[in-house]
């Protein structure tokens, strides 16, 4: 596992490692069941403090990519494939409801980009 972390970005700290963690797991890098460091030792690979990992994993769990299980670690967790799976699922139906309604595609996905913004 690579984090990628620049301590000259406006963007804080714990969102870059949470970001670039939650990138990984979603893109497949990291599979599910996967150990990740513990809190300390990604603190000191990155040159943070064990709060800022501490927060970026507290999210990750939150969002259901991470599993924490004790003394045994952080896994990344099995509900992340289940959100990309839900995720699919609404996509086909936008896709379908845009068809019948009679929308080109590029203005279907154009109402998408905005909606995510």
């Amino acid at each position: 596992m690579t984090v990628s972390y620049d301590s000259a970005s406006p963007v804080p700290p714990y969102e870059q490692v949470r970001s670039s963690i939650a990138a990984q797991i979603n893109d497949g890098t990291l599979a599910v069941g996967a150990k990740l460091p513990t809190v300390r030792a990604l603190a000191a690979e990155l040159g943070v403090a064990p709060n800022t990992v501490a927060r970026a994993y507290r999210e990750l769990e939150e969002a259901g990519l991470l599993e924490t299980r004790g003394r045994a670690g952080s896994f990344v967790g099995a509900s992340g494939d289940e959100s990309r799976s839900r995720a699919r699922r609404a996509a086909a139906d936008y896709a379908s409801v845009t068809r019948q309604l009679g929308l080109p595609a590029e203005e279907a996905l154009a109402i998408v980009e905005a909606a995510l913004r």
